[in-house]
């Protein structure tokens, strides 16, 4: 099942005895855990028919004695494992799934991981139970979850607004929802969300960021390149060199995909650079301004000044002169 027919089956109480929620994005998994915990029950039913449990302080047999016990006062008993990924001999719960108590429903968060589909028990699992699979998003999908959550939530977000969102707070969709939750709050449904909006009200600045700096090197534009610098020189906690250059090589890293591509549609570009379309004029862009032997020596500097940040053949330049001095020597590879 995924994600809306769970969400579906718990608000028309038609449900499994066993579900099993587990992946490398814990967004959606804390998201069903909470729907489980809140409404399945009502708060008189919740004080002695559910209970929460953490992989780290219980067994898998006490869940499953947990699990076997009858209701009270309700037609249901929930039982909630949190943490799951830390519970020892997890397999034992196979021979729960074989016959579970049908008056009691059983949640088990697994995150950061999935069970190994090829093993015995993982291959149970789907045989056995609801089997919910929380994958990462890549990064090109950002923007887009970020412009359906906004929507769904009956605002509107400039393209733009969604790219700081994405590269200023990465992949992670709780810290993302945190943000835009907060945002909302304070912006009105019929004005749309900009980047000056984002800057204002969460602190991203619209014109000093990461994203920004990409788009000045790869326009070859000289001065607002070192402009963004010199900010990030004066504010390294908030601009450490290490994610700098890190997001750094990541973008010349899809310039140089970009000029091997045989196709070079927007479509069959994005999907190769594994970016949103709307930014694939960007990449087109920069490939005119680094042919393949810049882009070589561009890398060479890239990884001399990560070994300089980590104190190799380098005993005095601070990271800020270290920026410096990398995107001066980008700019004239």
């Amino acid at each position: 099942m995924n994600y809306k027919e769970i969400i579906s089956s718990i608000s028309n109480k038609d449900l499994n005895p066993v579900y099993f929620l587990m992946g490398d994005e814990p967004y959606y998994i804390d998201k069903l855990s909470d729907e489980f915990s809140k409404n399945l029950l009502t708060a008189e039913e919740q004080e002695f028919n559910q209970v929460i449990l953490y992989g780290k302080d219980i067994t898998t047999e006490q869940i499953i004695s947990e699990a076997k016990q009858f209701p009270f006062g309700s037609e249901k008993r929930v039982v909630i494992v949190k943490e799951g990924q830390h519970l020892k001999n997890i397999e034992v719960l196979d021979s729960y799934l074989d016959n579970p108590q049908p008056s009691t429903v059983v949640v088990i968060s697994y995150k950061g991981k999935s069970v190994d589909k090829r093993k015995k028990f993982g291959k149970n699992l789907a045989k056995k139970c609801i089997v919910f699979e929380s994958k990462k998003l890549y990064d090109n999908k950002i923007p887009a979850w970020i412009l359906a959550y906004v929507k769904e939530k009956g605002f509107s977000i400039d393209n733009s607004a969604t790219a700081v969102l994405a590269e200023y707070l990465g992949a992670d969709l709780s810290k993302i929802t945190n943000e835009l939750d907060k945002l909302m709050l304070v912006v009105k449904k019929e004005e749309q969300i900009t980047t000056k909006l984002i800057e204002y009200h969460i602190g991203i600045s619209k014109d000093y960021n990461v994203f920004e700096l990409q788009n000045a090197l790869g326009q070859k534009n000289v001065v607002k390149a070192n402009r963004i610098i010199n900010h990030f020189a004066e504010n390294t906690k908030n601009h450490h060199i290490v994610p700098v250059m890190s997001a750094l090589f990541s973008y010349f890293q899809k310039i140089m995909v970009y000029h091997f591509l045989e196709d070079k549609s927007t479509k069959s570009a994005a999907s190769a650079l594994i970016v949103n379309p709307f930014f694939v004029s960007q990449y087109q862009t920069a490939a005119k301004n680094y042919n393949k032997r810049q882009l070589f020596y561009i890398f060479e500097h890239l990884k001399e000044y990560d070994l300089k940040s980590k104190g190799v053949n380098n005993k005095s330049t601070d990271q800020s002169g270290l920026l410096k001095e990398l995107i001066f020597k980008i700019l004239h590879a």
